[in-house]
Parts: C-alpha cells; sequence; structure tokens
C-alpha cells in the first residue's frame, strides 16, 4: 500500500505533523521568490551620460530591461508551478525539502546570470555575448533539470501527494521539465553557431510555454479529451 503518510523519508515514525511542515515548505519557498525578484531590479539602475542625452542612454540600455523581462518571467513562472505541484502534496519529508531547496538554489541564480548577458549585450562584444548566453543557458539547464528532479521524486512518492492526484500527473510534469534542459541546451548551441540573439529568444519562449502550462500539462491533456 506504499509508505505511511506519517513516516518521513527516513523511515521513523512519529514524526510531527507533516502537513504542517508541507504549508512551511511552501511560505518559506514564496519568501525565497519574492526576494530573488526584488534582486532582478538591482540591475536596472539610472543610466549615466551628459546633460540632454538622458533618451539616448535610457534606449541604450534595452538588453538590461530585456534580461529584466526575461528572468522576472523565469522567476514568476517558477513560483507558478511551484505553488501548483506543492499544493499537491498532502505530506512533506526530508527528501521533498532537499529537492525543494535545489529548485530555490537553481532559481536563485537566474538574477546573476541576467546581469552578466545584460552587460555582455550591451557592451557589443559577441565573445562576451556567446559566454553570456552559455552561462544563461547553463543556469536554465540547471534549474529545469533541479524541476525534473523535484518531479520525479513526487512521482515515485505519490504517498506523499493528495489523495485526488492522479498517478499520472508527476510522471507527465517530469517530461514537461525535460523540455526545458533540451531548450536551453539547444539555447547554449545556437547561441555559439549562430546568433546570440536568437539564444535570447528562446530564452523568452521558454517561459512563455512554461506559464501556458503552469496548470500542468497532464491536467490540460484531460481538459481537451475529458473522455480520453
Amino acid at each position: 500500500m506504499g509508505t505511511d503518510r506519517g513516516t518521513d523519508d527516513d523511515g521513523s515514525a512519529g514524526a510531527p505533523n507533516l502537513r504542517s511542515e508541507t504549508s512551511r515548505l511552501l511560505s518559506f519557498s514564496d519568501g525565497v521568490f519574492a526576494i530573488i525578484i526584488t534582486l532582478l531590479v538591482l540591475d536596472l539602475q539610472p543610466p549615466e551620460g551628459r546633460r540632454g542625452e538622458l533618451l539616448h542612454a535610457l534606449v541604450e540600455r534595452w538588453p538590461a530591461y530585456l534580461a529584466y523581462l526575461t528572468s522576472y518571467l523565469v522567476v514568476a513562472v517558477s513560483w507558478l508551478n511551484h505553488r501548483a505541484a506543492l499544493h499537491r502534496v498532502g505530506s512533506s519529508g526530508k527528501g521533498l525539502q532537499w529537492w525543494n531547496l535545489g529548485v530555490l538554489f537553481t532559481t536563485a541564480l537566474v538574477p546573476f546570470a541576467a546581469s552578466v548577458i545584460s552587460q555582455a549585450v550591451r557592451e557589443g562584444d559577441q565573445a562576451d555575448e556567446r559566454v553570456g548566453v552559455a552561462l544563461y543557458g547553463a543556469v536554465g539547464v540547471l534549474l529545469a533539470a533541479s524541476w525534473m528532479g523535484l518531479f520525479h521524486y513526487l512521482a515515485r512518492r505519490h504517498d506523499l501527494l493528495e489523495p485526488a492526484v492522479s498517478r499520472g500527473f508527476f510522471p507527465t510534469e517530469r517530461a514537461r521539465a525535460a523540455v526545458g534542459v533540451l531548450g536551453y541546451a539547444l539555447a547554449i548551441l545556437i547561441g555559439f553557431l549562430a546568433s546570440p540573439l536568437l539564444s535570447l529568444v528562446i530564452f523568452l519562449l521558454l517561459p512563455a510555454f512554461y506559464a501556458a502550462t503552469s496548470s500542468g500539462l497532464y491536467e490540460l491533456r484531460h481538459l481537451r479529451h475529458p473522455h480520453g
């Protein structure tokens, strides 16, 4: 019948209220996501320039605006997907907590990668742009891989989920996370072999995909084919 819902990952009985632990996990994660989003805006600094050239100086900083937009979408969509996943969890445990910390760790790298790629594009050196794209893409790969790990763990630990959650939900989510691993890896290759600007397009499309599917591919499929 699976693991008892009152038993932690290490098999010890008499664990504390794990439903309460799940609420604390969600609250802690919400705070971390809020801090990460706040850090993103720090790269939007007032431009420096001579008097009468403020408009030109603002326009020249368009890479910073694009990096902010892209990274904000990544973090915001990660938050939406995180809440969608955790609301399907009925009880917590050490394994879930560690995988959750992994997702937060990789998400926290986004502001740094966004700042690097923004500076590289603004300075216009193609070699630096490729390095910036590679760094941002690598962070994206790590982020998507951490989500894959979390979804894989929840796919194996159905005993931690709410009773109404289908056994097919998190295996499908694991495949959805794999799209990000492949997409960010492709963006790195395109940035090196073709144009870094094309990579930026992919960086925008991926969070758009995850925003559109934040409720889960499994549920979207069943909404379209309720009798399938």
